[in-house]
């Protein structure tokens, strides 16, 4: 096969038709000598509004390889390179106990699912519900304001991402290919093959439910076991190695491995882990608002002329204020919704959500402020009570319904009585209030100083009826968990894991952090045997 690149085509002639005829081109043999070609990559380049294109990367069969690689003298044409995933071969540590995995979502399902797949048989135990139960959960509260501590849009199977975007995109760079073992994992479990070469990926809330589903019924049948409505309440170590531990504060096993892929928002756990010595330390993180403006303000503004023959479009905004804070879009839902994330009795806070479709009339992305110790001190938990802080006071000023404002009565400090043109979509009720009274002055001041910037980049950014909604507070984990170059914790047996132990930052992220536990897991033990 033949690696090409920089198959350039127009939005308004894009077909598999002109990928072959571009290809022939490029590599100056007929279209009859192409036998087959595979999609690799895809971007759309919008930065000329008058000329938007397609760009792809392909891998081409042919009979005439040697050939052309023989005359190429493009850096664009090359042999395609072998990208596999491979396992690492196990280690020599007898297993005493089925490794145990705390957390069903992304980090601990891929985990999970790579230890099941080879022969370690593990055991996920998960506080929430499976995701059917999960859903019904979730809907009800929204519709009827009746949370469930341990099983919502934070907590349960699938973890926070089940009700989000369901965005794949990552910076990590993968040498290894586990990001393509992800996506490859997903596919085979309901989502769709374009997520292996579009460039912003993307499953979708309703899709990934599906997929969610499959890969805990994958698991099962390669030998793993899970256990829900199961809190991990303490562990007992001796000589500071782990022995045991316990579940729902009554029943004890032995354990050996545990895996802490317990997500950003189980701060009891955090509590819990940081009273038995388990080393952490605050991180920084960011906080601010979700702002909502018509999907078709932003598709005209991002591709032009050519807004009505694209997906909905996304965007990505970043400022440094004056006083040196970093201002970003972060989570940014095309077509979505912004919903009530709230996982604790009288805190409140809120997340964006699509479907894969995006066929919401409505964009949606946070605008968070960067915060750090300086700003919440140097506790390992002294994040988590920041977050709990503002949370208790959105709860109290909506009186638990997501408090939202128009963006002109943010920027003068005045309670908003009616909306705009704007079409509000949330799923949980809303109610109008002023979100200064919320936000800390400089959270405030640092969003006020970048929307007018944000405007000249994105036409309509700053109209003066755009929805705000407040608080987007649970935008990364605000502790890591300390580990070692083997990713264990201090105390031997302890794997931290993921978006909640401070590794990731995504679904694709946490994913891939979990195959590492796995592998570290494998270097060290021998194949569980029953």
């Amino acid at each position: 096969m033949i690696r090409v690149r920089q198959i350039k085509i127009l939005v308004t002639e894009n077909s598999n038709q002109k990928i072959r005829e571009r290809i022939s081109k490029k590599l100056r043999i007929s279209e009859s000598d192409i036998s087959s070609f595979q999609l690799i990559k895809k971007s759309l380049d919008a930065r000329k509004k008058d000329c938007l294109y397609y760009s792809y990367e392909v891998d081409v069969k042919t009979p005439l390889e040697q050939k052309i690689l023989k005359r190429n003298h493009s850096s664009d044409i090359f042999l395609a390179p072998k990208e596999e995933y491979q396992f690492p071969s196990s280690g020599n540590k007898k297993l005493k106990n089925r490794p145990v995995i705390v957390g069903s979502g992304p980090a601990g399902l891929f985990a999970a699912y790579l230890l099941a797949e080879n022969g370690y048989f593990p055991i996920i135990i998960e506080r929430g519900e499976k995701i059917e139960e999960r859903i019904q959960t979730v809907k009800k509260f929204w519709k009827e304001g009746t949370l469930n501590p341990d099983s919502n849009v934070q907590f349960g199977e699938g973890g926070a991402g089940t009700f989000s975007d369901g965005k794949l995109n990552t910076l990590v760079k993968d040498s290894l290919f586990r990001g393509k073992k992800v996506f490859e994992t997903f596919i085979s479990c309901g989502a769709p093959e374009e997520i292996l070469y579009l460039q912003k990926p993307h499953i979708g809330t309703d899709k990934l439910r599906i997929v969610v589903k499959n890969m805990r019924e994958k698991i099962k049948e390669m030998g793993g076991q899970f256990f829900y409505h199961t809190k991990l309440t303490d562990f007992i170590i001796k000589d500071n190695t782990l022995i045991e531990i316990e579940l729902n504060h009554q029943t004890k096993i032995p354990c050996d491995c545990l895996i802490l892929a317990i997500g950003h928002s189980a701060r009891d756990t955090f509590q819990m882990l940081h009273d038995r010595k388990l080393l952490m330390e605050a991180k920084p993180f960011a906080v601010g608002i979700r702002i909502e403006h018509p999907q078709k303000m932003i598709n005209e503004s991002q591709y032009g002329k050519f807004h009505t023959i694209l997906p909905p479009a996304s965007y990505k905004l970043t400022y440094m204020t004056k006083e040196k804070r970093g201002v970003y879009s972060f989570c940014m839902c095309p077509g979505g919704y912004v919903v009530n994330a709230s996982s604790f009795p009288g805190c409140l806070c809120i997340n964006g959500m699509s479907n894969h479709e995006r066929k919401s009339p409505t964009a949606n992305s946070a605008l968070v402020v960067t915060i750090g110790p300086k700003d919440f001190g140097n506790h390992p938990l002294a994040g988590i009570s920041y977050q709990k802080k503002l949370e208790e006071k959105a709860y109290q000023a909506g009186k638990g319904k997501i408090p939202i404002q128009l963006l002109k009565d943010f920027q003068t400090g005045t309670t908003t009585k009616k909306l705009g043109k704007v079409l509000p979509t949330f799923c949980g009720d809303v109610t109008l209030t002023n979100l200064n009274q919320i936000l800390p002055k400089e959270i405030c001041d640092s969003i006020q100083e970048a929307i007018p910037i944000f405007g000249k980049k994105i036409k309509g950014y700053d109209r003066e009826d755009a929805i705000l909604a407040a608080v987007e507070s649970r935008t990364s984990s605000p502790v890591r968990i300390l580990r070692n170059k083997n990713l264990e914790s201090n105390i031997q047996g302890i794997y931290p894991c993921g978006e909640g132990a401070g590794y990731a930052g995504g679904i694709t992220t946490a994913a891939i952090d979990g195959i590492k536990v796995a592998e570290q897991i494998a270097l060290l033990y021998q194949k569980y045997k029953k």
